[in-house]
């Protein structure tokens, strides 16, 4: 059983293997989620407001069999008291038939109302429920007290259903990491527990199963389902060295990968953790109602003894069992659970909706910042563009020998992971393991500098040879394409040009975000006739270029400094600064990059620029439908209030504005999951 001590470190062996906690139990205990992983599939939800329930999740039927029972004989005793009336159903039956009537729906309300109490929650609406339901029993009104508990208890079971459907996309994803693979040993193949595949192990994936682990493909070619990662339906055909992770289907032939990552450290458990404790980083509105509730509850329970003692000092023809019913229909009518479960079940399933379309928010409360954003800042390489680069043309002086050249810099930008650096690697081809590199530097936001043969290498932007007194005769803002500039000896020998071809999607995402009233800044350290030629094709509104880190941040600065917000969208490590300064950091592409799962705030796991302006919108509808759910229950329960405290309305009244409103809201809450965005 895991260890929910917050000072508890987990521990591992050598294989990587958790000891003292399942995976599972540790993900699932961090959202307040132990029960998608219990056996039994028990259900009892906790959170912040003191909420304890507890109900079975094995059909909604079973669920709703201490209801039916209940609605029966509430019927049957209706019946008999007010169109067939009998003799014996007097006194003591009477009352007997209504207590037995009660007690599959109240028994557990009450339990959990002593519960509370025992953990020092005195003022929970099983209190309040409890209070003015056996009230309703001591000044005789059975029929209503049966009913308001019925009620209550129909709710209760679907709201358990609304956040079981909320979760139901999270649980998906666990289910798309088998806990059996097929691994080779001996050139035999053998089933195994996941968990205990080592790294370097080559594991052997059939059609349609599911692979296990984070790894490189062995065989040719293999096309993978990676809908339960992306979002994305399209079929994605790896190639032999690309990576797989957990969670992709195999599609056609039988494949072999060999594992690069531990059970625990893949990609899914990093995604399913990530989206399971977004849960706890709670959105402003969040965190206000449930203040506002335990506040809130303890005052109505006052004002409900002030409703029921005050009129005896000043009314003449003083009734206590008028005012008393008076005081009971105050109670449940205040009962604050349409606050407290529709507005988490909203942002929760706001959150649902954005992982089953392949973004991933790390809390409700950048739902709430997104669903605000007023200017969308932009990287170009990787953000709007392939990211995939290609040499477009050589222009050396032929005072040097190009291929001799070619291969110095082939082998200095070996040491960058720069798409420019790949660029380069499959134009010029294998590595010259003759070259010998001294003194290898990179200089941020210029290039890489180096000592070969004794002699100075210099390969990066033309800032780079500003930097170093390279003489050049040519104006590098007349080369459209983004150029990398050579130098040798304190020569310079000329520039390669490289061109990357813009996303397919990213004039629609600009279109979207313009249609969002959002204004778009593209940013980049790349020169700048490249970016604002590729602002221009897209009809970014602001972009600048040959930026280096600092300058970004200053540009970011700029836009805050006139009131407005930021949300920034970049690889998530290069442009950390820039990142940690905007008011929601975006990754691209965090399907393949710890890094990006770590320090972003929102992760687009498929690389498409079209799911930032669908983030946003996902944020706004959010915020939208927790709204009207606040101003439902607020205006509903204000005005039953009033007519409850003034006598004009019974328990009737009071059912609906309680256990009708709640219905309503989570009715309300759980449209977004059914959303297309």
């Amino acid at each position: 059983m895991i260890n929910t001590d917050k000072n508890h470190k987990h521990t591992y062996d050598a294989q990587g293997r958790m000891t003292c906690c399942t995976q599972e139990e540790k993900i699932y205990t961090q959202a307040s989620a132990k029960e998608l992983v219990k056996e039994k599939h028990q259900h009892e939800h906790s959170d912040d407001d003191g909420r304890d329930h507890s109900h079975s999740e094995s059909s909604p039927m079973r669920m709703f069999l201490p209801c039916i029972i209940s609605l029966v004989l509430l019927l049957v005793a209706i019946t008999f008291d007010n169109w067939l009336p009998q003799q014996w159903f007097t006194g003591w039956v009477r009352i007997i038939w209504y207590v037995v009537a009660y007690a599959p729906v109240g028994f557990p309300v009450l339990t959990d109302a002593v519960k509370s109490i025992r953990k020092g929650e005195i003022f929970s609406e099983f209190f309040l429920m409890g209070i003015a339901t056996i009230g309703a029993f001591t000044i005789g009104e059975y029929p209503e007290g049966v009913a308001v508990m019925l009620f209550y208890a129909v709710g209760e079971v679907f709201q358990t259903m609304a956040v079981s459907r909320a979760k139901a996309n999270i649980k998906s994803l666990l289910d798309q990491r088998p806990d059996e693979v097929t691994v080779l040993r001996n050139d035999q193949p053998l089933t195994v527990k996941a968990e205990t595949v080592n790294i370097g192990e080559i594991i052997q994936l059939k059609p349609g199963e599911k692979l296990g682990l984070d790894g490189e493909l062995l065989s040719e070619t293999a096309s993978f389902n990676t809908s339960a990662l992306t979002g994305e339906s399209k079929p994605d055909t790896k190639a032999k060295g690309e990576t797989v992770l957990a969670g992709m289907i195999n599609l056609n032939t039988v494949a072999q990968v060999q594992v690069t990552t531990a059970y625990m450290d893949s990609k899914l458990s990093k995604i399913l953790e990530l989206v399971q404790n977004a849960t706890s980083q709670k959105a402003p509105t969040e965190l206000f109602i449930r203040k506002f509730a335990k506040i809130y509850t303890p005052i109505v329970v006052l004002l409900a003894v002030a409703i029921c003692v005050l009129p005896y000092f000043f009314v003449a023809d003083y009734e206590f069992r008028d005012w008393l019913y008076r005081a009971l229909v105050f109670l449940v009518i205040s009962c604050p659970c349409a606050l407290v479960i529709s507005i988490p079940l909203g942002y929760f399933g706001g959150i649902g909706a954005a992982s089953k379309n392949g973004i991933l928010f790390k809390g409700s409360n950048f739902l709430d910042s997104l669903s605000n954003i007023q200017n969308v800042v932009m990287d170009k390489t990787g953000t709007m563009t392939e990211g995939v680069f290609k040499v477009q043309e050589v222009v050396f002086d032929k005072a040097f020998n190009q291929d001799e050249i070619l291969q110095l810099v082939n082998v200095l930008e070996s040491h960058s992971t720069h798409p420019v650096a790949t660029a380069i690697h499959e134009y010029v081809g294998e590595l010259d393991s003759t070259i010998h590199l001294e003194n290898t530097e990179e200089i941020a936001g210029h290039g890489l500098k180096s000592t070969v043969n004794g002699k100075d290498l210099l390969v990066g932007n033309f800032k780079l040879m500003n930097k170093f007194g390279i003489q050049y005769d040519l104006d590098p803002n007349s080369i459209v394409y983004t150029t990398i500039a050579v130098a040798y000896d304190n020569k310079f020998v000329g520039y390669i040009t490289i061109a990357d071809s813009i996303k397919e999607d990213a004039e629609k995402t600009i279109r979207l975000l313009h249609k969002l009233n959002v204004k778009a800044t593209m940013l980049s350290g790349d020169k700048s006739t490249v970016v604002k030629y590729v602002a221009e094709q897209l009809s970014i509104d602001n972009a600048f270029g040959d930026l280096l880190p600092e300058d970004k941040v200053n540009r970011v600065k700029e836009i805050k400094a006139k009131g407005e917000s930021v949300a920034f969208v970049g690889d998530g490590v290069n442009d950390a600064p820039v990142v940690a300064l905007s008011d929601v950091g975006i990754a691209m592409g965090g399907l393949g990059s710890d890094a990006t799962i770590e320090t972003a705030d929102v992760v687009i796991q498929d690389d498409k620029p079209s799911k930032i302006p669908m983030a946003i919108n996902i944020g706004k509808k959010t915020k939208k439908i927790v709204w009207q759910n606040i101003t439902l229950a607020f205006v509903v329960k204000g005005i039953v209030l009033v007519l409850g405290a003034g006598g004009l309305a019974t328990m009737w009244e009071a059912v609906f504005a309680d256990v009708g409103v709640a219905l309503l809201a989570i009715l309300n809450a759980v449209r977004i999951q059914r959303m297309k965005f």
